[in-house]
């Protein structure tokens, strides 16, 4: 079941301490630049796997081993909380 960035919204500010639903996620493979709330997420993947809706490349991947979130955003060019400048 493929859900949004939204179903995260929660997990993102354990892992980041700020919401980061509106914050503007870059792909790397594609350019393409979206809302982290616009994302494509499946919670039924070994960890939540979050995929750029315009080429489905993985732009993270967020699991969690005794207690500690382990986070891989090799598929993000840039991920900019909204309110910060470049």
């Amino acid at each position: 079941m493929v859900l949004d960035g939204n179903a995260i919204g929660g997990l993102l500010l354990e892992v980041f301490a700020a919401d980061m639903t509106s914050a503007l996620a870059t792909c790397a493979a594609c350019g393409a630049v979206r809302p982290v709330a616009e994302t494509m997420v499946y919670l039924r993947a070994p960890g939540t796997v979050v995929r750029c809706r315009t080429c489905t490349n993985v732009l993270m991947v967020i699991s969690s081993a005794r207690g500690l979130h382990c986070v891989d955003l090799n598929g993000l060019a840039a991920l900019q909380a909204s309110g910060t400048s470049d």
